[in-house]
């Protein structure tokens, strides 16, 4: 590509990390204005609380909007509008590895603009939180917690991690950074990916396509979720495969809610059918104060920010670097999603 590329900074990023993006290329011309992005409420924070902008302000905006022909992040404040208000508008970045239901209710798939994802940069962290899940009730820390309040000692068994059987729902980007740690951990993960896809993950022992898991759900210990939302993952888990679990197995959610039926999971670990549910993710966010999740002992809830680490801008400008060399020079995009499948 040659000419200058307009590049829209449309969510939160410190300047260090747009400095950096600046210096990749001659050609670069970056729309970067701080102030008018939201406030960012947390470290890395993509959503941040809108500003108070008047008229002028929101001009500045539009016209910097309008001239972006690459953006990091989708607009602020009007995504659904991104095909009129951004007309030259040709790729944007996403900052999060699920932007497929976004892009649906926008209608954007339906355009001529490429959305890449931040799949990759968020599994570190993902398959951390997932193996604490696993320790967290292979250790029994309720009971550790109780007993310390109590101040009452009580020599007891726990069980052990290694050696114990995880299936693995989704092996993309997460799904692989998962398998690695628990294998290395002595846990034999079976993943389950797309029908008709042939997988090659390190950490995974054996295959199977995730419309077969029933037949396996009875033989592991605990069940992993890492797949993206589709129509076709949508309750992926309901009551029928919760009753299929075997007694005490632990549940980690690392996709989104809808993945699994709530009312069905809440039912079986009432029952105690369901040893554990470590949570990061559910069908109403942020999760209503009258569920029945937050009082369960037997639950982790964790704010949909188990992805959230301090160095997630750094990679996810890694990330954003790499694809503005790619698409200079008009190689294929890192990440590319899929409308047809989702993701």
């Amino acid at each position: 590509m040659t000419g200058a590329v307009n590049v829209l900074i449309a969510s939160p990023l410190e300047a260090e990390h747009v400095n950096r993006i600046a210096a990749a290329d001659r050609r670069l011309n970056l729309l970067y204005e701080p102030d008018l992005l939201p406030v960012p409420r947390y470290p890395c924070d993509h959503s941040g609380t809108a500003r108070s902008l008047g008229p002028p302000d929101l001009a500045r905006w539009a016209g910097l909007r309008a001239a972006a022909d690459v953006s990091f992040d989708f607009d602020w404040q009007a995504p659904g509008q991104i095909a009129v208000n951004c007309p030259r508008l040709r790729w944007i970045q996403g900052t999060s590895a699920g932007i497929g239901g976004l892009i649906d209710r926008t209608g954007l798939a339906k355009g001529p603009i490429v959305f890449t994802t931040a799949a990759g940069v968020h599994g570190a962290p993902l398959a951390e939180f997932a193996l604490f899940g696993l320790l967290y009730f292979a250790k029994d820390l309720p009971l550790l917690t109780r007993h310390q309040a109590a101040r009452h000692w009580e020599r007891h068994a726990t069980a052990l991690l290694r050696g114990s059987r995880v299936l693995l729902v989704g092996l993309g980007g997460v799904g692989r950074e998962v398998a690695r740690l628990l294998a290395a951990v002595g846990v034999e993960v079976s993943g389950a990916g797309r029908p008709g896809r042939t997988y090659q993950v390190p950490g995974v022992s054996r295959y199977l396509a995730d419309t077969e898991i029933g037949g396996v759900l009875g033989t592991v210990d605990a069940l992993v979720l890492a797949c993206p939302l589709t129509e076709r993952t949508r309750h992926l888990i309901g009551r029928r495969e919760l009753a299929l679990l075997r007694q005490g197995a632990v549940v980690v959610n690392l996709s989104r809610g809808p993945v699994i039926d709530e009312s069905a999971l809440i039912d079986a670990l009432s029952a105690g059918r369901i040893g554990g549910a470590c949570l990061d993710v559910f069908e109403t966010e942020p999760l209503p104060v009258t569920s029945p999740l937050w009082a369960m002992d037997n639950v982790i809830v964790s704010p949909h920010s188990a992805s959230t680490v301090a160095a997630e801008n750094k990679l996810l400008t890694d990330l954003f670097i790499d694809n503005l060399g790619r698409w200079l020079a008009g190689e294929p995009l890192r990440n590319v999603f899929d409308s047809d499948a989702g993701y």
